[in-house]
This record gives structure tokens, sequence and C-alpha cells, in this order.
């Protein structure tokens, strides 16, 4: 089993930033780690992910060179640190773990994910 929790989220203005942190924890070894977000009629996307063994890092086209995701091992901590955010990137977003093994899964798809937080809101004015 694998808890998920994440903290962080708010209202800023465009171009203002943000830090979102996602602690799991549990028994089972984590393979990846993502976040997601889903905006109001609109299906749930992949922002960006981190692989454990690696630690290499995946991210969404919308969000590529804005967002930054890191983790750090040693509390169990998840982060997406958001930049230049835009109005666009307002959505509830959402913290996943991947439990289950598997050749090359999309680490971008919500498919690939066992596990997920009950998400925390981000809302970027203009």
């Amino acid at each position: 089993q694998v808890q998920v929790v994440e903290s962080g989220g708010g209202s800023v203005q465009a171009g203002g930033s943000l830090r979102l942190s996602c602690e799991v924890s549990g028994d089972d070894y984590i393979y990846y780690r993502g976040w997601f977000r889903q905006a109001p009629g609109k299906e749930r996307e992949g922002v960006a992910s981190i692989r454990t063994a690696y630690g290499s890092t995946y991210y969404g086209d919308s969000v590529k060179g804005r967002f930054t995701i890191s983790r750090n091992s040693a509390k169990n901590t998840l982060y997406l640190q958001m930049d230049s955010l835009k109005p666009e990137d307002t959505a509830m977003y959402y913290c996943a773990a991947r439990t289950s093994w598997g050749v090359r899964p999309d680490p971008l798809s919500r498919e690939s994910y066992n596990y997920w937080g009950q998400g925390t809101q981000v809302t970027v004015s203009s």
C-alpha cells in the first residue's frame, strides 16, 4: 500500500510561481512518481514525472521550460516547481505513484499509475 498526499496549491497571478509538494509513503517499491492536472471539462493530463531508478524526468509539452519536478528521497517527498504560470495552468493538480513493473510504461499517461492523491487546486489569474 502507498499513501499519496499533496499540498501547496493556491492562487497566484500570471507570471508568478508556486511549489507543490507530495508525500509518498508506503512499503511498495515506486517505479515512477508523477504530477497530473485536470481542468473543468478536460481530460486529466500528465504534467511531469520522474523515474526512481535513474532519476529521469519527463514533461508535458505545455510546461517544458517552466515547471521542474524533483524529489527528496530522504523525505519521501516529490515537488513540482511551477514558474511563469499562465491562466491556462489553472487546474486541480494530482500526485501519482506507480508500483507495478512494466516494460516502458508511458510516464505521462494516467493509465500508468495506480495510486493517486486527492488533489490540490492551482488558480492562476490574469
